[in-house]
């Protein structure tokens, strides 16, 4: 999976903001079937969103989500290492 996104970014001040960031994000990985995007938990941490999206094929595992980091100044996202 590619660390950041493509895309050029815009500012992310929202939670709406960080989860569109994050789907269009998603919608340029090869699995993007994956995610349950619809199922995503978001959380502000200071000067940037994490967002957790669980994957279908993580079902039976912990953890089972990919994480993301949105940067609020900026709308990059950042894919994140899970424990």
């Amino acid at each position: 999976m590619n660390p950041t996104s493509q895309a050029a970014p815009t500012s992310a001040t929202t939670e709406v903001a960080a989860r569109a960031a994050v789907a269009q994000h998603l919608q340029q990985q090869p699995n993007s079937a994956l995610y349950q995007f619809d199922s995503a938990r978001v959380t502000d941490v200071d000067t940037h969103w994490q967002v957790m999206v669980p994957r279908t094929d993580w079902a039976k595992r912990m953890p089972n989500a990919a994480a993301f980091e949105v940067d609020k100044q900026t709308g990059k996202v950042t894919t994140l290492m899970v424990k």
